[in-house]
């Protein structure tokens, strides 16, 4: 298979990150167990403190990360990864946890904007770029589902406060090692993502920040923003969920919240074969029609459970009531949704403008993650569980308006709007 090694570095690298990025719900679950004084709104902080720094590095690098070379900029971030990883368990503070999600999401941003920029590399076409998006998202969301039966293994059960669990950042920084030294042994030609070397550079840079200025990219941003309020809204706060609403203890609560991450990774890799047959605004219409009927299905199951329920906590799987099974499945629908939309707008655009595009995406997101978490936590906290679920209708209802728009825009504007960038 064409440039199969440096395929199966980007794979292990997003699926490096899938582990360490998407811990944040179970590591506020566990974070309340080792620090009681923290409350939901404060733990909260989190999910701010590794989207900002995405947000951060995104904006200050990405005009000039062709300039530092994809894989150059990913062998940064694996490096500073390990080094982060092999120092967390040494240390006894909630700032250090903070600062481990800031050091992640730092180096997420380079590797996101690498990865994405490096696909157009090694793809051939707008199908061959929407598969492979899809398919390296699976891989994101197999990290995820690992992470949560990695960190269970840590936990002292009987002494679920103790600090245990962050031993678990000694194998993360050995894998993250192992990333680094496969990504470093694979070849990676980067000189269609160059600007030509006899184009004056911020003439070059000016037309492509006018070629993402587009109406169409624009309407995009919203519906990345949105998207990843959707996700983190859900995912983070889904273990603590489990825990409050479904009575389940700490180790079933971080494991069943796995299904979210595995169903979406089922979801992305079926979708990579879907997309081949089908149109994509089409299939992810039907996506966000079936999320919100899951919802409208499974909170008032959830309701009835709470309302019938009268043990003092569920410990073993056996005991898991059907709805803590089903809920998560909404991971299957909506997965498809982020891949796709930025697969479709990166292949719009010349190579040499990606790695800014990517760089606009991982911003925007990290704003969206944010916002999701805090709106969600701060839901949880004062109007419960259930509610904090219920609000997640709302962006999808705003996702299904902006994806309407963006499809139609797609077509005529931006395709209008490369035309004019690239024979100017």
């Amino acid at each position: 298979m064409q440039n199969w090694k440096i395929k199966l570095s980007l794979f292990l690298n997003y699926f490096v990150f899938g582990i360490l990025l998407n811990s944040v719900g179970t590591v506020i679950l566990l974070v309340q167990k080792s620090f009681p004084d923290i409350t939901k709104s404060q733990v909260a902080v989190l999910e701010p403190f590794k989207d900002f720094s995405i947000a951060i590095v995104s904006f200050l690098v990405t005009s000039f990360i062709t300039k530092i070379g994809y894989k150059k900029a990913m062998l940064i971030a694996l490096a500073f990864v390990v080094l982060v990883c092999f120092s967390v368990p040494f240390s006894n503070s909630f700032l250090v946890i903070e600062l481990l999600f800031a050091a992640v999401g730092s180096s997420f941003a380079l590797i996101k904007m690498s990865v994405y920029g490096s696909i157009g590399l090694v793809t051939n076409d707008e199908k061959e770029h929407i598969t492979f998006m899809n398919f390296i998202e699976s891989v994101f969301g197999l990290g995820i589902v690992l992470s949560y039966f990695l960190f269970p293994l840590f936990i002292d059960k009987n002494n679920p406060g103790s600090a245990s669990w962050r031993n678990v950042y000694f194998l993360l920084g050995g894998i993250s090692l192992v990333a680094f030294l496969l990504l470093l042994t694979s070849p990676l030609n980067e000189s269609a993502a160059k600007f030509p070397k006899q184009a004056n550079f911020s003439d070059d840079l000016r037309k492509t920040y006018q070629l993402v200025a587009t109406p169409a990219v624009v309407v995009f941003i919203i519906c990345a923003f949105l998207y990843v309020l959707l996700e983190q809204s859900i995912m983070s706060w889904l273990p603590t969920f489990n825990n409050n609403v479904l009575k389940l203890n700490e180790v079933l609560s971080i494991r069943m919240a796995s299904i979210l991450a595995g169903s979406m990774a089922v979801g992305r890799f079926l979708a990579g074969v879907g997309f081949k047959k089908l149109n994509w605004a089409l299939l992810l219409s039907i996506c966000l029609i079936a999320a919100a009927g899951i919802v409208l299905v499974c909170m008032p199951v959830i309701h009835q459970f709470i309302a019938t329920y009268k043990g003092n906590g569920i410990t073993v799987l056996a005991d898991v009531p059907l709805i803590a099974f089903a809920f998560p499945l909404i991971g299957l629908v909506i997965a498809p949704i982020y891949p796709a939309l930025n697969s479709v707008i990166l292949s719009s655009l010349p190579k040499p403008a990606h790695g800014l595009m990517a760089g606009l995406i991982i911003v925007f997101s990290a704003v969206g993650g944010t916002t999701g978490s805090l709106i969600t936590g701060n839901i949880f906290q004062y109007y419960g569980g259930q509610n904090a679920m219920y609000f997640s209708l709302v962006p999808i209802a705003l996702l299904f308006i902006g994806l309407i728009v963006f499809s139609r825009l797609q077509k005529k504007a931006l395709a209008k709007a490369v035309n004019s960038a690239t024979s100017s």
